[in-house]
């Protein structure tokens, strides 16, 4: 029973030295202004863009309560940063052509083998979870924007 209390005090104490110790916050400014100021984003999908998408994927986070918690806090912060790592909305004009062109395929590709948003984020976040109207309006609306992209760059993009 002593070593049962020893452990739960060292736990309790690791706990709270924990939460010195905090990531930086993803509130890099922009938000999500290069995806926005590239295409001509219409309102409702602008809306399924910042409530399942921006969080993660772009300069600027709204942060839940229990990001303020370690190690939530540490999760959240790898999370994010891994999310940008492999698309970023707030330098996505920033992107070659090719690219950008490429990481549009691959949100269609995501969403649509519901991948995207992440089932782990949906779980709390249940206003993130896209329904299959709001996923077939943001493929189709993802869809035109490529096939823009072919049109007005078909030798940047090898076509």
């Amino acid at each position: 029973m002593k070593i049962l209390k020893i452990v739960l005090i060292l736990l309790a104490v690791a706990f709270i030295g924990a939460q010195f110790f905090r990531p930086p916050k993803n509130e890099g400014g922009d938000s999500h202004s290069g995806f926005l100021a590239k295409f001509a984003v219409p309102a409702d999908v602008e809306d399924i863009l910042r409530t399942s998408c921006f969080d993660c994927h772009s300069n600027t986070t709204r942060y839940p309560w229990y990001a303020e918690i370690q190690p939530a806090g540490w999760f959240l912060n790898q999370h994010i940063v891994d999310a940008k790592r492999h698309l970023n909305f707030s330098q996505f004009d920033k992107y070659r052509v090719r690219l950008q062109h490429h990481k549009l395929e691959e949100i269609v590709d995501q969403v649509e083998a519901g991948e995207m948003p992440l089932p782990s984020y949906t779980l709390l976040h249940w206003d993130a979870k896209l329904s299959a109207g709001k996923r077939e309006r943001l493929i189709a609306w993802v869809n035109a924007q490529r096939k823009a992209l072919e049109e007005i760059y078909p030798d940047s993009l090898g076509l």
